[in-house]
């Protein structure tokens, strides 16, 4: 999985300018890590409970010939998909619901329910974006929703398939878990009283790399 917009918070007694804070930080993190800003919060505020709203995006590249471009960095499907299925079948998946049927055997929420505000399918030529957006997520919630559309995408079950797969409230019966290159946490939503910077929601479905391949 890839991140877009991690945000993290940590506790010291140290001081000293917040430029010295992210450069220090992104001299001594791995290449492939960066920090984009920095900014002081109140004692109670926490990077995972704090959070209102969490997006994550799903690129997926939808041709016959993989692309050396796309390694790791989405997920390849050879088979021809139907956006405007998948789209259908998403939006049985919007709303507040009981997600059992999208969790993994490793998931330790304590509740199953969680508020799916958005589910949206979108294509730009080879590329399929599912974007998703909801109050909290269950272990691998993302990946299956994007097997079981994946699956509809295919003509291999109907879209009213994702109603009765997330009515079934049973793992077995959703699509197989998608593959983790594709998956990316896009954005984190804070309250306002924070004052944490928000990045704007992107148009753009291809993903910022190797947008024509």
């Amino acid at each position: 999985m890839h991140a877009r917009e991690q945000v993290a918070h940590f506790d010291t007694d140290a001081v000293r300018p917040l430029r010295g804070w992210l450069l220090g930080a992104n001299t001594n993190l791995p290449r492939d890590i960066s920090v984009s800003w920095i900014v002081p919060v109140p004692a109670h505020f926490h990077a995972r409970y704090s959070a209102e709203w969490r997006t994550y995006r799903y690129y997926i590249f939808n041709r016959m010939v993989r692309s050396a471009l796309t390694e790791k960095r989405a997920a390849h499907i050879r088979r021809s998909l139907d956006h405007e299925r998948m789209r259908e079948g998403a939006a049985w998946l919007v709303g507040e619901h009981d997600f059992s049927a999208f969790r993994s055997s490793e998931c330790q929420a304590h509740s199953t329910v969680r508020r799916v505000a958005r589910l949206e399918v979108e294509r730009d030529g080879d590329w399929i974006m599912v974007e998703v957006t909801a109050n909290a997520f269950l272990h691998h919630m993302v990946r299956n929703f994007v097997g079981t559309l994946l699956a509809i995408g295919r003509g291999d079950e109907r879209p009213e398939w994702a109603r009765e797969v997330l009515e079934s409230r049973d793992r077995t019966r959703a699509g197989v878990t998608a593959p983790p290159e594709g998956l990316y946490l896009w954005s984190v939503q804070y309250p306002d009283a924070f004052g944490l910077p928000q990045t704007a929601r992107s148009a753009m479905i291809a993903p910022p790399f190797g947008a024509r391949v």
